[in-house]
């Protein structure tokens, strides 16, 4: 596959994972009226997808890395398009939601091979120029999504929301499984007691957060903590030490997830602001947080000059900074510049977070990695936003302030973490020698 179908393939499977999400959040109420569903079992048909995809992130990054980024990708998108065309012929919410939880185990295989194409077909310092066009389409993908899927539910029904993956993802599915794949040089073992270990931690996390529930979260604890000493004992850990273990990568994956927290959870409690403290509808809210989309694009798109100017560790504290300013300024939605201006910087920042960040993490990695590292990235924003969500939703009691200034301080908190982010001439160009060394096998243990 070339570098230009590469690319236009992570950036299709990156926008129908996000499209997924924002119509299936419009169509939620009008499949609950027709199929005669509770609030709880359709509030499943998200839960029960976050679940499955989040657990399964850095398994499935594995298993590309092994068999090869491309051939994931194309069984992940097929899969993803079979499941969504199954939802939309569902004769029950109980089907809906099985199947959004297979359509979870076929999203995680082709997640974290969006990030592990683009690692294997670029040199690690040509890589924030895709990475910056695949945040924008994100980015054009989440300002689009209430939109698209408005006008479906409105003329065709719900069921055509699920339709809408159909197409793309049997177009990209083909054509990543037809042609030649280059082998993976070494066949790295798979982990699998440590791959079930991680999923029962990310999936008791997300299910205690989601749902409120001590006993998963405890559950989660005790799975992570034997998690930890396992991959400190195996001969072939699921998380390859030359990246885990790199100071920056850890920091990028707790910024990730701070940003993501931060800026998830403000939009939750904006809808309260924008509906019930300003009153206004559905459409009209819509409008107004338009500035965050179109700022999102346009950082991510400048993103590379930034990263070659001041290096990861300065854009990345300046966009965190940003991303802080936006959610104070929305305590203060009454006066319209105070409003505007929040959703701009909240664009702003987390978009230029997102390049700055996940460069690093997949930079960091070896081709070998690559899909590891992309499972890990797409875990940090997963977990984000589920933590940032539940947190705003345990404090919107009290209002909508006091949640506002926790996910600033969530923000403010990745300001923090950015001080082992390469600086600018950590990110100068790549000789040969680096490459070759990048291209190195890792070390079996820790």
């Amino acid at each position: 596959m070339n570098r230009r179908l590469t690319l236009a393939s992570s950036v299709a499977g990156a926008v129908v994972v996000a499209l997924d999400g924002t119509v299936l959040t419009v169509a939620q109420p009008t499949l609950q009226r027709e199929l005669g569903a509770s609030f709880a079992e359709v509030q499943w048909t998200s839960t029960a997808y976050l679940i499955a995809v989040a657990s399964l992130l850095v398994f499935a990054g594995r298993l590309g890395d092994r068999y090869g980024q491309r051939r994931m990708f194309g069984l992940g998108m097929l899969g993803f398009g079979a499941a969504a065309a199954g939802i939309g012929l569902a004769p029950g919410i109980g089907w809906v939601i099985g199947l959004r939880v297979v359509q979870g185990v076929f999203g995680a295989l082709l997640q974290p091979a969006t990030l592990g194409m683009l690692r294997t077909a670029y040199p690690p310092d040509r890589l924030a120029g895709p990475l910056a066009a695949r945040t924008a389409a994100i980015g054009l993908a989440a300002a689009a999504g209430p939109l698209t899927g408005g006008a479906l539910v409105t003329g065709l029904g719900w069921r055509a929301v699920f339709f809408l993956h159909v197409l793309p993802t049997a177009v990209f599915g083909v054509l990543a499984l037809t042609g030649r794949e280059r082998t993976p040089a070494v066949r790295t073992p798979l982990d699998v007691p440590g791959a079930v270990l991680l999923a029962v931690t990310l999936a008791g996390l997300v299910h205690g957060l989601v749902t409120g529930t001590p006993v998963t979260l405890a559950a989660a604890v005790v799975a992570g903590a034997a998690f930890v000493r396992h991959e400190r004992r195996t001969a072939s850990p699921l998380l390859p030490p030359g990246v885990i273990g790199a100071p920056a990568v850890r920091a990028a994956l707790g910024i990730l997830v701070a940003a993501s927290a931060a800026l998830f959870g403000t939009l939750f409690v904006g809808v309260y602001v924008l509906q019930r403290t300003l009153g206004l509808d559905p459409f009209a809210s819509a409008l107004r947080s338009l500035p965050l989309a179109v700022l999102m694009v346009a950082s991510a798109a400048g993103c590379p000059v930034l990263l070659r100017r001041l290096g990861p560790r300065r854009t990345t504290a300046a966009a965190m900074t940003l991303l802080a300013l936006g959610v104070l300024l929305l305590t203060r939605p009454s006066a319209a510049p105070a409003l505007y201006g929040g959703f701009a910087l909240l664009g702003a920042g987390f978009g230029t977070v997102m390049v700055a960040a996940t460069q690093v993490v997949v930079r960091q990695a070896d081709p070998g990695s690559a899909g590891v590292a992309g499972g890990l990235q797409q875990t940090a924003l997963n977990v984000g936003p589920t933590l940032g969500v539940a947190v705003a939703g345990a404090l919107l009691g009290s209002g909508t302030v006091q949640p506002l200034l926790v996910l600033a301080f969530s923000a403010a908190f990745g300001v923090a973490l950015v001080r082992p982010l390469p600086g600018t001439s950590s990110i100068a160009s790549v000789t040969p020698d680096a490459v070759e060394r990048d291209r190195s096998p890792l070390p079996a243990r820790r």
